[in-house]
């Protein structure tokens, strides 16, 4: 975050992970109880190895030595069992791609997420957030996750190609999503390709899940090809294909402020943009795009119904800011400076994005120790984001950590939702408008409670989020758009 406090350098610890056989794999603590598993690793050290598989790799727990890796990432690549895995589903996209690819994709897709699109964009959430709203009924049981899914599904599909999925194919993405997101994560800590070759029941899921996806895409593809040209990210991408060149070049993906060495591929100059490559960036960004605005969501309506002093702030904003709860455009989003702050602490108690590896390109030292060429490492905004001594009482949903008058004393590496560095998230304004707009709209107009029975903990997977969250509906006092099960269709105002 801006401002972040710059702490001394001190020497760093380094220790071994807890467990009871730490030579064999520490794999299956990580996947039985993960986040557990996390929280007792800083009390090993700074620094922390442990087994997944045959594989030796290194855990970071200090927020100093994220930042520093984060910040050289030609010598700590995107690499690893993660983005082995990843690179199944993504192909060589810009999530994926190594550091010698990076800005020339990054040029190539900048222009879609300048900060002066996300106006325009922020208006078609805003239409998408308003017919959410209108589709539920008070006393109605809502699968919050699933519509969290189903709003950034419609709102991701308009940016990407204007629109292209209709409902039965935004169903099936759905589908393939959540059935990728869970094969994943058992992909990423159990390192053994020889388990995932077995025909079970789990592994056929997620091999027909990823034929389907790449089968959907290559669909919209084919019809855009024979189709007038439009003005999305799908056009962009077309564009380049079939004129050279890799976009328009506004921006050069540096917008952290940190150079790019001149040997990165983008200075080699322009060249065609394969078909492969138009699939690939698709992909990346629909997972990408989808899945984790949708778990910030449903985290965020998780939280604030369990901590009604937020819940009661943010509706006093909203009520006040959003007139007769209208919908939120760019002007009032600069005005909701609490609904930012519930955004950005639902992204430190639970960070989508929860746990992410990198490969070491050269023998190299971190925090004063060696580490090999291609050794493992992993870092976990939910360990930092969870760590007492950047955050007093991390379990703790507090928005107003975030107020400006407040945020200014993080530590530096503390609060990592999107990433450092160059390969900070393209498109972190983008998704924290979404979530600014999803969280505002439906708290205009409805309050949502918990049901018994249904668990609104997070459940990690290659996303970290609730995954089966069910809320009643209770309409706001002054909304337009609720209706009761069973009326006869006139809005009550």
């Amino acid at each position: 975050m801006s401002g972040a406090v710059t702490e001394p350098t001190r020497v760093s610890t380094v220790g071994t992970a807890p467990g009871i056989f730490p030579f064999v794999s520490h794999a299956i603590a990580l996947f039985r109880r993960p986040l557990d598993f996390l929280n007792s690793l800083p009390a090993q050290g700074d620094l922390v190895e442990l087994r997944l598989g045959p594989q030796r790799a290194w855990m970071i727990c200090d927020p100093q030595l994220v930042h520093l890796m984060l910040m050289d990432p030609h010598t700590f690549d995107k690499g690893g069992t993660q983005y082995d895995r990843l690179g199944a589903l993504m192909g060589n996209g810009i999530v994926t791609c190594p550091q010698s690819e990076h800005r020339r994709q990054r040029t190539l897709l900048q222009p879609g997420f300048h900060p002066s699109r996300i106006p325009a964009y922020t208006e078609l959430m805003a239409e998408e957030a308003e017919a959410l709203c209108r589709e539920w009924r008070a006393g109605e049981k809502v699968d919050v996750t699933r519509a969290m899914m189903a709003l950034t599904t419609r709102v991701t599909s308009r940016v990407l190609f204007s629109g292209s999925l209709d409902a039965e194919r935004a169903a099936v993405v759905r589908e393939c999503l959540a059935a990728v997101v869970r094969g994943l994560f058992a992909r990423t800590v159990v390192p053994v390709d020889a388990v995932f070759r077995i025909p079970t029941p789990a592994n056929r899921r997620y091999q027909e899940a990823l034929r389907r996806l790449h089968a959907l895409i290559d669909t919209i593809i084919a019809e855009r090809r024979e189709a007038p040209p439009r003005e999305d990210l799908l056009g962009t991408l077309l564009a380049a294909h079939d004129g050279g060149g890799a976009g328009n070049g506004a921006g050069n993906g540096d917008e952290t402020g940190v150079g790019v060495r001149d040997g990165d591929a983008a200075a080699e100059g322009p060249r065609r943009v394969s078909d492969r490559e138009i699939h690939d960036q698709l992909i990346t960004l629909l997972l990408t795009g989808v899945e984790t605005t949708a778990m910030c969501l449903a985290s965020a309506f998780s939280l604030l119904a369990v901590n009604p002093e937020a819940e009661r702030a943010l509706h006093r904003e909203v009520d006040a800011v959003l007139r007769d709860g209208q919908a939120p455009g760019q002007e009032e989003l600069a005005r909701l400076e609490y609904t930012r702050c519930v955004v950005t602490e639902t992204l430190r108690v639970c960070p989508p994005g929860w746990l992410f590896t990198r490969i070491t390109t050269r023998e190299t030292e971190l925090g004063g120790h060696r580490l090999p060429r291609g050794a493992m490492i992993l870092y976990s905004p939910y360990l930092l984001h969870h760590d007492p001594a950047s955050f007093p009482e991390p379990e703790r949903f507090l928005p107003e950590r975030w107020l400006p008058e407040r945020e200014t004393a993080v530590r530096k590496g503390a609060m990592l939702p999107f990433a450092a560095g160059n390969r900070k998230c393209i498109g972190d304004r983008f998704a924290m408008a979404e979530a600014m707009v999803g969280v505002a709209t439906v708290a205009a107009h409805w309050r949502l409670r918990p049901v018994s029975g249904h668990d609104g903990q997070p459940r990690p997977a290659v996303t970290l989020g609730p995954r089966a969250l069910v809320m009643l509906c209770e309409p706001r006092q002054h909304s337009r758009h609720y209706r009761m099960a069973g009326d006869n269709g006139v809005d009550d105002v």
